[in-house]
């Protein structure tokens, strides 16, 4: 019997939560998560930096503050229209470039490539996953550093009841103060290593009641540790690391995270 084939990507119908950079901006912006480990590392490059999945500028912007050498790709033109409107106000003059991170080229190599917030899980295939990294390593200078993050596929994360709406997060509005909701109705392809999740924004009134409401959806497939060790292989990597945190702990329980660091040649 012949094999099945292999399935195709899942495709969405609603708007991706990137086509709206202000509203993206407003949920996510302010959240730290990997900030510092970043920021840091920028700081700490003895070269230019490349943010590739750069977004709105939540580190992009801070490291061009904070006199680091550095440029930006993102796939999102809504998304480099907030970060750009966000720089002028801090009269800043970004080098951002539109591009999917499986089809990029920057006319000059870099001391680090990073990858931010799980950006690297919107590789949809594997070839997508290994272009992207054969791409970032080919954007590096001799000894050059590639840092990302993606969160570990846990059996507790994928044991959670799908097609349930889930409260993730309430933030104040930056100028009102009044509440915004953010809600999650995740459904998983476990054969796939597919995760679909349908995002609703809420922004609240003054009496408790809905103002208004944005939905919009992601796709993401997620990597195993052994999985990624190969991927970084094939794409030309001779060394690595794989962490379970931003401290660079080793990944050894299902609770960690994982944060990849990989050297050029």
């Amino acid at each position: 019997m012949p094999e099945p084939p292999t399935a195709a990507p899942p495709t969405a119908s609603l708007p991706s939560t990137f086509d709206d950079g202000d509203l993206y901006d407003l949920m996510l912006s302010s959240i730290s998560y990997g900030f510092d480990f970043y920021f840091d590392l920028a700081r700490q490059a003895n070269g230019p930096v490349l943010d590739v999945c750069c977004g709105t500028g939540r580190i992009l912007l801070p490291c061009l503050q904070a006199g680091v050498d550095i440029e930006g790709v993102d796939l999102y033109e809504p998304m480099l229209r907030t970060l750009r409107a966000k720089a002028a106000a801090l009269s800043l003059s970004p080098r951002v470039h539109q591009a999917d991170m499986s089809d990029f080229s920057v006319p000059r190599k870099f001391a680090l490539v990073m990858i931010p917030f799980n950006a690297f899980i919107h590789n949809m295939t594997q070839a997508a996953q290994i272009r992207c990294l054969e791409l970032c390593r080919e954007h590096l200078l001799p000894g050059g550093l590639l840092a990302f993050d993606t969160f570990f596929p846990s059996l507790e994360y994928f044991s959670l009841p799908e097609k349930t709406r889930v409260l993730e997060g309430e933030v104040p509005h930056p100028q009102t103060g009044l509440p915004m909701r953010m809600y999650d109705t995740r459904t998983f392809d476990r054969v796939a290593q597919t995760q679909h999740s349908l995002n609703e924004f809420q922004l609240l009134a003054a009496d408790g009641s809905i103002a208004a409401v944005h939905r919009s959806e992601i796709i993401s497939r997620y990597i195993f540790k052994h999985e990624m060790e190969l991927l970084l292989r094939v794409a030309g990597f001779a060394r690595w690391e794989i962490c379970g945190d931003f401290d660079r702990r080793p990944l050894t329980r299902e609770s960690d995270a994982q944060i990849v660091l990989a050297w050029s040649a």
